[in-house]
């Protein structure tokens, strides 16, 4: 009879440790919580049949695919993600991000995935042809981007009135509708613009001052192992073809 017993409790401590073990295993699989913009083609946009998809996206689920994690990815626009980093609602960021010193006091970036350039945009039909031609006028730019910066920069010496948006399409829409004489955009996303026919045209483009990579980000200090997973991620689809496949897609 003790025999018995003593089976029984064998057989119930190891179910026990099973249980244990499987709660451990749960616990490693963490699922990340990423912020990205709302719209920001060809980086992150809604396509024709209503799936979120884009550059950033992309590559994210390459990045997780190869390093066996999961995401739940939270479209909310680029302020709000940058204040759900910061308030640790969100583990990571991934929207067309660039990488820059002020920027770095409060994320740790990944190894940049993209190189950018910033520009300026006018109505399709305007017979504006230089920034001199914006002399006085109203420009429109997005809240927090480094062609915001530019304009910022550059709004003394061209006597430029700002105007804020939260959003790319805010931002066409001003333009397009009059209330704004141009917009001040990334440039891979005014030129896929324009290709797939949003009313504007390119302006001017500046190579130099502000052409910044784009980089994943976390918290500073914060996130470091997903920070890791995301650049070894990264390094293999870059490898095997699978990143040129991505920016192929959406750049050709």
């Amino acid at each position: 009879m003790k025999k018995i017993v003593l089976i029984g409790m064998a057989v119930v401590l190891v179910v026990a440790m099973a249980a244990l073990a499987g709660c451990g295993k749960k616990e490693e699989a963490k699922k990340y919580v990423i912020a990205t913009d709302t719209v920001f083609a060809p980086f992150e946009f809604t396509d024709d049949n209503g799936d979120f998809v884009g550059i950033d996206v992309d590559i994210l689920a390459a990045v997780a695919e190869d390093q066996g994690f999961e995401y739940d990815l939270q479209s909310v626009g680029f302020d709000a993600a940058l204040a759900a980093v910061e308030s640790g609602q969100a583990d990571g960021m991934i929207a067309g991000m660039s990488i820059t010193d002020e920027r770095k006091e409060i994320y740790d970036f990944s190894d940049k995935y993209y190189d950018s350039t910033v520009c300026a945009a006018v109505k399709k039909d305007s017979k504006f042809a230089s920034l001199d031609d914006l002399k006085g006028k109203t420009v429109v730019v997005k809240t927090g981007t480094q062609s915001a910066s530019w304009a910022e920069e550059i709004k003394g010496k061209y006597n430029l009135k700002l105007s804020y948006k939260d959003d790319s399409s805010l931002m066409y829409q001003d333009v397009k509708g009059g209330n704004a004489a141009a917009c001040f955009e990334d440039y891979p996303v005014m030129a896929y613009g324009v290709q797939q026919g949003n009313g504007l045209k390119l302006l001017v483009e500046n190579k130099d001052s502000y052409a910044t990579p784009y980089g994943f980000a976390v918290k500073k200090g914060e996130n470091a192992e997903l920070l890791e997973k995301f650049n070894a991620g990264l390094k293999n689809i870059q490898e095997n073809g699978k990143y040129q496949e991505i920016l192929d897609k959406y750049t050709k």
